[in-house]
């Protein structure tokens, strides 16, 4: 498993950015603005990790996202933490040997690719599968979601 990213909300990019980059000093490694979903994602890397991000194979880490909703929302304070991510070798194993210790799926991998539980504190933790999706299968594929995430 390698740790990628940790997911902030923030309700207003140019204040944000001007924090976490011109205050703490992050830098920004790119960007991804979706029309559909009406978001942006902006991923940044503290200065000494620069050259962890560019030599990540696949998803680049460790990093920060923030991601901002082109729609405003009222979060309340709880839900501006995201989640943190991590990658894995099978998401499938990973899935059912979680299921085995008790560890409910919120989002099960029913696209081979992205899973999402929770911690007994109730923080998100997104699972995603190493280089390509797996192709989807059962029980995963009819697997339906299990409260929030």
């Amino acid at each position: 498993m390698r740790y990628l990213h940790t997911m902030l909300r923030v309700r207003d990019l140019d204040a944000a950015l001007k924090f976490y980059c011109d205050a703490l000093g992050l830098k920004e490694t790119h960007r991804m603005a979706n029309e559909k979903g009406r978001f942006t994602l902006v991923f940044l890397a503290a200065p000494e990790d620069e050259g962890l991000v560019k030599q990540s194979p696949g998803r680049p880490a460790p990093l920060v996202e923030l991601t901002w909703n082109w729609d405003e929302e009222a979060y309340g304070e709880d839900r501006f933490f995201g989640h943190l991510a991590y990658e894995v070798d099978d998401i499938y194993a990973t899935c059912e040997r979680l299921s085995k210790l008790g560890i409910v799926i919120n989002r099960p991998p029913r696209d081979g690719q992205m899973a999402f539980i929770r911690s007994p504190d109730l923080h998100s933790i997104e699972l995603l599968q190493k280089g390509d999706a797996l192709p989807p299968q059962e029980p995963w594929l009819s697997m339906k979601n299990t409260g929030h995430w």
